[in-house]
């Protein structure tokens, strides 16, 4: 035997132990292929399906820091300067169903407040289907009336409550008529404990239409423990350079306080409604895309005045730069007070 021939012989040898090893051997699976999230464009931009569902989930919220020289609600305030951080984190989900979208809404905040304090707070919390919406929202009577005006203190004058539970149906005829009717809890909101005996909730009803570039809608409270209430009536108008709008309340006893037509103030302030009316007025002008000057002006027949101004200025997308500067004057104590903020807002 020859060197060749023991070479071809060792070498025939190696391939069939190799290939009784083989026959032993774990194949790999191959890769499942990915499964990428898929867009929901239904009710929206900014939401997805959830993987395996038809649910379509809607991620948002913000991160602001603010700094606040002052207190423009109170006149004695006992601070000359706060630091104040936020983030709040909103979750919106939508499906579609025989009825319509059935749709839920979470929001979620937390606070800190240099060092002093730290909160969490459940802001929203609802679920709506063809109209109506149960659980936790602010008023319709702030809601349906667009709040007050495009600054941080608008509502220095009470222009409403916020954060309560309550069953509200909303009604869109698509002509630009509008309307609304809740059933709001009278025992929740911020300060407002539970009264034993009482259980009769408070109503809340609206009406609005809206016609190119003006709109005016009219809302009412009747708050069941006081047993009083309050009208608001307010006009929106877009001049294509600027924006402008025009609100004026009513209280049924400009004597009490009264869950609608409140006292916005705190300190020696905390007990200054409206007296038998308020109005609040202000203007929007946009510069650009990018900068927008705002002025607010509210007077009540208590004498209480309110002037707030502020520059909104959005470097980038979704970027907040705001400063704002509040004088208040409260005539029946004989107190005034100027405020400021300067705030940096990240939204998402």
């Amino acid at each position: 035997m020859n060197i060749k021939s023991l070479l071809i012989g060792s070498a025939a040898a190696l391939a069939a132990v190799s290939g009784a090893h083989a026959a032993d051997a774990i194949v790999a699976a191959e890769p499942e292929p990915l499964e990428y999230v898929r867009i929901c464009d239904a009710y929206g931009a900014g939401y997805f399906y959830i993987p395996g569902t038809e649910t379509c989930l809607k991620i948002g919220g913000k991160v602001r820091t603010e700094g606040q020289w002052y207190d423009a609600y109170n006149p004695n305030s006992a601070r000359g300067t706060l630091w104040h951080t936020r983030a709040e984190l909103q979750l919106q989900t939508a499906t579609d169903s025989e009825y319509g979208a059935l749709k839920t809404n979470t929001e979620i905040r937390w606070d800190w407040q240099e060092g002093l304090s730290t909160g969490t707070n459940l802001l929203h919390a609802s679920i709506s289907l063809g109209g109506f919406t149960v659980g936790k929202e602010d008023s319709q009577f702030n809601v349906f009336t667009g709040y007050a005006g495009d600054v941080i203190n608008d509502d220095v004058v009470y222009d409403g409550p916020y954060e309560l539970n309550q069953l509200t149906y909303n009604y869109d005829a698509g002509n630009g008529f509008t309307a609304v009717v809740s059933v709001e809890d009278s025992n929740s909101g911020p300060g407002n404990p539970a009264s034993r005996n009482h259980y009769t909730p408070d109503g809340v009803v609206g009406l609005g239409y809206k016609a190119g570039a003006w709109g005016f809608k009219v809302v009412g409270g009747y708050d069941s423990i006081v047993e009083e209430g309050a009208v608001k009536a307010r006009v929106d108008a877009d001049f294509g350079g600027f924006t402008a709008f025009l609100m004026g309340g009513y209280n049924t006893d400009g004597n009490k306080l009264n869950k609608y037509a409140g006292a916005g103030g705190s300190g020696p302030a905390s007990g200054i409604g409206w007296g038998d009316w308020a109005v609040w007025g202000g203007v929007g002008v946009p510069f650009n895309d990018k900068v927008k000057w705002n002025l607010q002006l509210a007077y009540t027949d208590s004498k209480i005045f309110a002037a707030t101004t502020n520059v909104k200025w959005n470097p980038v997308k979704n970027l907040l730069v705001e400063p704002e500067v509040s004088y208040t004057n409260w005539d029946s104590i004989n107190q005034d007070q100027w405020a400021g903020i300067l705030r940096f807002e990240r939204s998402f």
